[in-house]
């Protein structure tokens, strides 16, 4: 105890106390690193927060460099800032390198900035989804079939990036599928990672599409290595049911003017007494939404944006 004591006494008391304090101020230099120091540490997050505190610290420091070395004129005291801003620059130095590093086409730019980007996705994660599906953007022309009834194999998960798909069973018209939205996510939830199965509808081009295509078992990969995507590819393939789901909703009626609606599943014993209940969910493959409901009459032509 008595070294230890010994040891922080000779560590305070090494250096006698201030007792005149100089009159002058620092030089503009000193200044000017001490406010660089201020504004570079009110940096975000991300990329860019990284490029703006690196390169405002590498500023500040350099000023407290040339401070050292013209006016107090301290080897140590230039050598640390000296090192500090040298390891600033590098840090600078590779965080834009990562920066050009995630670049895409276009088209992946757009999709980005319309789908992943409003919900906090970083571009780092957004380059594992890229490279899932090897960046690469495939076409289908008018009239071509993206997948037909009871031959097409689910194999893939696609989301569609321009164009129109329209979506038929047994030769009748269910929905469309617009730009931003899933091709195939009913039958991607309809089925578990080890199964197989086919579509039990026929997605024709309407017009000239482009759309982006993850492989099945290729993204099961990426889902469990990184269960942040896995989650983030949940909560989209759900919300994009869902609006397929009120899609089907806005055609059916159950007759007398009343319109069905997969909330009120009991709204119908009510205004209709003598009508048998409907139960469309028996009539749908798991998971999948795009089965017509039996007993059920189409509202005519549906509108389209």
């Amino acid at each position: 105890m008595g070294e230890n004591a010994s040891f922080w006494e000779s560590l305070i008391y090494a250096h006698p106390t201030c007792t005149t304090w100089k009159q002058e101020a620092e030089g503009s230099i000193y200044h000017l690193a001490s406010i660089l120091f201020v504004v570079g540490f009110m940096g975000g997050s991300g990329f860019f927060g990284l490029l703006y505190v690196f390169s405002l610290l590498g500023l500040g420091f350099l000023c407290s460099s040339v401070w050292a070395w013209l006016d107090v004129c301290a080897a140590d005291i230039f050598s640390w800032n000296f090192i500090l801003f040298v390891i600033c620059f590098v840090q600078f130095i590779y965080v834009t390198y990562q920066v050009r590093s995630v670049s895409f086409d276009r088209e992946f730019q757009e999709l980005y900035s319309a789908l992943f980007q409003p919900l906090g996705i970083s571009l780092t994660v957004y380059r594992k989804i890229v490279l899932c599906c090897d960046a690469e953007v495939v076409t289908l022309e008018k009239e071509h079939c993206y997948a037909m009834q009871g031959k097409t194999p689910i194999d893939k998960l696609s989301l569609l990036v321009s164009g129109r798909i329209r979506v038929t069973v047994d030769g009748e018209f269910l929905h469309y599928i617009f730009p931003l939205q899933f091709l195939d996510s009913p039958e991607w939830d309809s089925l578990r990672p080890t199964e197989e199965g086919i579509f039990q509808v026929t997605l024709t081009a309407e017009t000239d599409c482009r759309y982006v295509a993850w492989r099945r078992k290729k993204l099961y990969l990426l889902f469990a290595k990184h269960r942040f995507i896995s989650r983030l590819f949940s909560i989209l393939i759900g919300s994009d049911i869902a609006e397929k789901l009120y899609a089907l909703n806005d055609r059916v009626h159950v007759g007398k003017g009343f319109r069905y609606d997969i909330r009120l599943p009991n709204f119908y014993h009510v205004s209709l007494p003598e009508t048998p209940p409907v139960q469309p969910s028996h009539h749908l493959q798991r998971g999948s939404p795009r089965r017509k409901p039996v007993g059920v009459t189409n509202c005519g032509s549906f509108s389209t944006q």
